[in-house]
């Protein structure tokens, strides 16, 4: 395994997200949440993933409950992210929300908690006032964003008055804009990206094809899995199955290593099974060429402008 260290944090580079844990949209099964994700949890940490991300609305807390149940006794070394709603950040709510999800994963301290996502409504700077109290009294260690742009980030750094240390987005070869703007920024300034639906929900597996019928799964809402979407895919999965026979690995290491590849960016992918979280972990290892990177960047931007038009 590879890591990023920043602000005291050792993240590493492939990371696990949590979201289908608690949540029936994936359609898992009845003991998806009791056995394969708490076995997953601890395969996890065995391999050295010390990034593990979860959020309160995943599952309404069971995620995170899940979590909580599998690092027990398993806490040091481990970075333990979370995001809350920012629905109404003031500053009881959210010390409300953050003591709920400190209950669910049974810890004296988030490593790192997120605002799930921007609040059209709210100043970045209002939204930060209570995180500064979280960090103040010790229930949160750093902050962090999700789904914002850079604008938003500089200003949510001013308002907290510390760095935000990460920014959730997501990113990947199939939504590669963070490439050019979000991932410099990260870079220049000692912060971190962090790929959310790094294998475009699958899409980038390439287990999906043109005569495939659409996802049952909350995947069928995804415009990346629409026919026109997955026909204008088919130059980048091609160039993606290409690079993976060169290096005898699967597409999957190759488009999470691609994200990992530029620096100051971790990868959160989910896992179904055991076994497709070690081919996840394993992308962590593997070393693509600079031409190998950037014909896989050119072939993301022709398919992210093909399909914007």
């Amino acid at each position: 395994m590879r890591y990023v260290e920043v602000g005291g944090l050792r993240l590493s580079v492939i990371g696990l997200g949590t979201w289908q844990f608690g949540s029936r949209e994936w359609r898992y099964g009845a003991t998806y949440a009791s056995d394969t994700a708490p076995a997953i949890v601890r395969r996890a940490i065995d391999l050295g993933v010390t990034l593990i991300d979860t959020a309160e609305i995943y599952g309404f807390g069971r995620s995170e409950r899940i979590v909580g149940e599998a690092i027990r006794d398993r806490r040091d070394g481990l970075v333990i992210a979370s995001k809350f709603v920012p629905a109404l950040p003031l500053p009881s709510v959210v010390d409300w929300q953050v003591r709920g999800s400190l209950r669910r994963l049974g810890i004296e301290a988030i490593d790192l908690y997120q605002v799930h996502f921007p609040n059209p409504l709210v100043s970045p700077r209002s939204t930060m006032a209570p995180m500064r109290t979280l960090l103040e009294n010790g229930l949160i260690r750093h902050v962090g964003v999700s789904n914002y742009p850079l604008g938003r980030w500089r200003a949510a750094e001013r308002g907290l008055g510390h760095p935000v240390l990460t920014n959730q987005v997501r990113f990947s070869l199939a939504a590669p804009m963070p490439h050019w703007e979000l991932v410099p920024y990260a870079r220049e300034t000692g912060r971190v990206v962090i790929a959310y639906s790094p294998l475009g929900q699958g899409l980038l597996s390439g287990s999906h094809s043109l005569s495939s019928p659409a996802p049952a799964d909350v995947r069928g809402r995804n415009r990346l899995f629409q026919t026109r979407s997955v026909r204008l895919a088919q130059p980048l999965l091609a160039t993606l199955r290409d690079t993976a026979a060169a290096h005898a690995v699967t597409s999957a290491q190759v488009a999470l290593a691609w994200l990992i590849g530029h620096g100051n960016v971790v990868a959160i992918p989910g896992a179904h099974t055991v076994a497709q979280l070690e081919e996840n972990v394993a992308a962590a290892e593997l070393q693509l060429s600079r031409e190998e990177l950037d014909r896989l960047t050119a072939e993301a931007m022709r398919f992210e402008l093909a399909v914007r038009r």
